[in-house]
């Protein structure tokens, strides 16, 4: 019987495909192969050299980070806490910084009482073209009135510098959140002005205007928003001018700090030239205080994105919810000891959303700014190795143990005392 359904399967059935793996060394895992055997000899010796090279690297980046000077000032609560001043050209005397909103690290040690940070309030009339800050006699500039400027006096107690740069701080600002960071269109940041712009763009891409018709109805158009998205509308627009001397120890004179150079080379090849129309596009709705009726004219059109470097840098997103962003910068010439007085158009609203926003006059050093927490985490990193390496040393002196004694597997030392104890398992016979 088993002939004849032999003889009967056709030839296509003989070819049947096994799934077995070719019979080489690759598919059947017979290649050669290494695995480390952890031994207190092998194992020991690695921990105290983590331990010896960490522990100076840790210890240098510490003092590099000690090396730079730096002044932090809180100004949130300007606008509330602040005295409000008719003469700001004359030196601040009355409204001295809370102790907890300011903090400083200079080489000549802590400020002196008479050092203390102040500041005061008053309102003026601001000018805008192209929505950046520019003196009021400019041609075509946009006037804003009733502009809150926080004036900030504070005083460098030594020499520091070059550089020194200028930072704004801001906290609680979650830069990271996955809409947020993927809210803009970069087809339109490149000058490809696409209509309608991306969907991550949403709420923020399109307007809907309200116009009139010749017969007097009304009618719609539909704008789009240039440059569009949650970080653009969201933009740091607190404008820091440049320290003025008020008074002198020394030879203090007005240090000019340029925002030029504040964003990274790679930066400007992420955007290019607007080419839409100026009635198919409108400011975000956080730009339009800075243009006459929220809306781009032929006297005061978009600004150059390729050029504006503070837009630049604040669309490079943030990995944390705490981050400084470079505002400006000197990098030839020494900032003198004495006191000096900083003017803040007060308009990003730090406070609605529970964060704060604080300016940062600050050196470098050559591992870049003020940040101990590197270096501690090589001290602790090589200070545990070093104690761990220490204390498996003792352990191997004072009870060492023989590789590969198989007395300390748990199922050997289980039959032993099964075995010593004649007590029988099931499956086994101690007879």
């Amino acid at each position: 019987m088993s002939q004849t359904q032999t003889s009967s399967i056709t030839g296509d059935e003989k070819k049947v495909k096994s799934r077995r793996p070719a019979n080489t060394a690759f598919r059947q895992q017979r290649l050669k192969a290494w695995q480390p055997i952890l031994t207190p000899k092998t194992v020991l010796p690695l921990f105290f050299i983590i331990g010896i090279v960490f522990a100076p690297v840790g210890g240098l980046l510490l003092w590099a980070s000690s090396q730079v000077q730096e002044l932090v000032i809180d100004y949130t609560d300007c606008g509330t806490l602040a005295p409000i001043t008719k003469d700001p050209s004359s030196a601040i005397t009355d409204g001295e910084i809370p102790s907890d909103n300011y903090s400083s690290y200079f080489k000549s040690g802590d400020l002196l009482p008479g050092q203390v940070p102040m500041w005061r309030q008053y309102n003026t009339t601001v000018a805008y073209k192209q929505g950046i800050f520019s003196p009021t006699n400019e041609t075509g500039s946009f006037q804003v009135p009733n502009t809150r400027v926080c004036q900030i006096q504070f005083t460098i107690p030594n020499n520091i510098g070059p550089p020194v740069f200028l930072y704004y701080r801001l906290t609680n600002f979650f830069q990271n959140h996955r809409r947020y960071v993927k809210s803009y269109d970069s087809d339109q940041l490149l000058g490809q002005n696409p209509s309608p712009p991306a969907a991550s763009c949403y709420p923020l891409d399109t307007s809907v205007l309200p116009t009139a018709t010749a017969s007097g109805a009304s009618a719609s158009q539909t704008q789009v928003y240039y440059p569009c998205g949650l970080v653009a509308n969201s933009m740091f627009n607190d404008t820091i001018l440049s320290p003025v001397v008020v008074s002198t120890g020394g030879t203090a004179t007005n240090y000019s700090m340029t925002n030029t150079g504040i964003a990274w080379s790679s930066d400007a090849n992420l955007y290019g030239t607007n080419s839409y129309k100026l009635d198919q596009i409108k400011p975000p709705p956080y730009w339009q205080a800075r243009w006459a009726n929220g809306s781009y004219s032929s006297d005061n059109p978009p600004p150059s994105l390729g050029k504006y470097e503070e837009f630049q840098v604040w669309m490079r997103t943030a990995g944390l919810p705490t981050f400084s962003k470079l505002a400006r910068r000197n990098d030839s010439e020494v900032m003198q000891q004495g006191t000096y007085k900083i003017e803040v158009h007060d308009n990003f609203p730090a406070g609605i959303y529970g964060g704060t926003k604080s300016l940062v006059i600050s050196t470098q050093s050559a591992m870049g700014g003020k940040n101990p927490n590197l270096g501690i985490a090589y001290l602790v990193v090589g200070g545990l190795c070093i104690i761990l390496g220490t204390l498996f040393t003792i352990a191997r002196f004072v009870k060492p143990r023989k590789l590969g004694d198989h007395t300390y597997l748990t199922w050997n030392n289980d039959q032993s005392s099964a075995t010593a104890t004649g007590v029988s398992r099931p499956g086994h016979d101690t007879a």
